[in-house]
């Protein structure tokens, strides 16, 4: 059945696959972002509606409501300004109480939103403010759906993008936490998870999981990215009180190549036991042999995860 689909976040990383992908799927797809500008226009494909306004006025967001069908929220940051979670106590939670009552006021029911795995568990704010996001979902009265990715990888992504950045540079890569184990998910499978979960009425009131079928280290990831790159850099595990140090002084250098906050969700492996993607129907794509997909055509070297 052909549905009107608003997506707020719908430019950012994983809206520009989840967006095509339901226009395949026979969809009506409004996106709301901050412009129309040319810049945003072009992240998008051309059957996709584009409406600017601001998605923390209640009364934009009831306005862009009005006739559609389902709602799905992708917005999210993964640094704030600061380290006092004022900035994600915005972005998550905020804007969903924004977003719900404005999906009231306009009749509109399905919501399909983006969490993180673990949410509402360890010290994190970027963890606990998806939590209460997660909270207020919950207890909306709308008929949700949940996704609880663990790091998301695809071309552009911030995890292996965001080390081959930083390993231009480094011939030596020191690094916190370089155990932590992850399980990276393809951006593509997200994609058609949301897809599939809007089509499937058995999705209402369920959250899922996301995560890929590999399990790999943090340590890992950085040799996998330079690996593919045919780079040779020497990853070197600090002990948690250099790395505590090192996420202080990262906490102040532009970018924020690695924040306080990131130091307090490394402390709880990004893995699960429940992957909600064979629930749907997908069989979960491993990352590995994609790092060079991901890094661009220029890496084009094997890659494998022991190197």
């Amino acid at each position: 059945m052909t549905q009107h689909v608003v997506v707020l976040g719908g430019t950012g990383f994983v809206g520009r696959h989840l967006v095509p992908r339901l226009l395949r799927g026979g969809h009506r797809v409004t996106v709301l972002s901050r412009s129309a500008s040319p810049a945003q226009r072009a992240l998008l494909p051309a059957d996709a509606a584009l409406r600017a306004g601001d998605v923390y006025d209640p009364g934009f967001l009831r306005s862009a409501f009005l006739d559609a069908d389902a709602v799905v929220n992708l917005v999210g940051i993964l640094n704030e300004s600061g380290d006092n979670g004022a900035g994600f106590e915005r972005v998550f939670v905020g804007l969903a109480e924004t977003m719900i009552a404005a999906m009231q006021a306009a009749d509109v029911r399905r919501l399909l939103q983006m969490s993180a795995l673990h949410a509402g568990e360890g010290q994190s704010h970027y963890l606990q403010a998806r939590g209460r996001a997660e909270r207020g979902v919950r207890n909306s009265g709308l008929a949700w759906t949940l996704f609880r990715p663990s790091v998301i990888a695809g071309p552009g992504d911030g995890l292996f993008c965001r080390f081959d950045a930083l390993l231009k540079l480094a011939p030596v890569l020191p690094i916190g936490r370089a155990d932590a184990r992850f399980q990276p998910v393809w951006v593509g499978d997200v994609a058609e998870a949301y897809a599939r979960a809007l089509e499937d009425p058995a999705s209402v009131g369920q959250s899922y999981d996301l995560v890929g079928p590999e399990v790999l280290t943090l340590a890992e990831i950085v040799r996998l990215t330079a690996h593919a790159r045919g780079r040779h850099r020497a990853v070197i595990a600090l002990p948690d009180a250099l790395g505590r140090l090192q996420a202080e002084i990262g906490e102040h250098l532009p970018g924020k190549p690695i924040s306080r906050d990131n130091w307090r969700s490394l402390q709880s492996d990004s893995v699960s036991d429940d992957n909600g993607l064979p629930r749907l129907g997908i069989i979960p794509t491993p990352v590995t042999p994609k790092v060079p997909e991901i890094l661009g055509r220029s890496a084009t070297t094997q890659v494998h995860a022991g190197g």
